[in-house]
């Protein structure tokens, strides 16, 4: 009977265990299943850091651009203001220069007068002497 007895309590022992290692068998599968995402959420992690990196090399760059065109544009306004310097000296310089040339037009005007004053003088002055002759 002991032996009717131990057979029967394995009988019922095994038949316990069967829905335990099938439960035991379905947590490792859940597991492995748990295991496989979160490597694959490590492939992403790192993939995303990748491009993180990236991104913050092209904003490097980009940063780098923008300090070398800010004192280009720093440089250009500085010529800039230069030429506008330049350009009222400019301006200076021929309102002079139009002042200068008005004037020397006034001088050849009466200059002209005088020459021709003086060439009707010159022909009075030659009929003269000829009638004296």
């Amino acid at each position: 009977m002991d032996n009717d007895l131990v057979q029967m309590l394995r009988t019922v022992i095994r038949e316990e265990l069967i829905p335990i290692k099938e439960e035991v068998s379905s947590v490792r599968e859940q597991v492995s299943s748990v295991k496989a995402e979160v490597s694959t959420v490590r492939e992403e992690v790192s993939s995303v850091n990748v491009e993180v990196s990236t991104i913050k090399e092209e904003l490097e760059t980009v940063n780098v651009r923008l300090d070398r065109i800010e004192a280009e544009q720093q440089i250009m306004k500085q010529d800039q203001k230069i030429m506008i310097e330049e350009q009222e000296l400019i301006k200076r310089a021929v309102l002079e220069t139009n002042e200068r040339v008005i004037k020397i037009e006034s001088i050849v005007e009466n200059q002209h007068r005088i020459i021709e004053l003086l060439s009707a003088r010159s022909i009075e002055q030659e009929a003269q002497i000829k009638r004296i002759i």
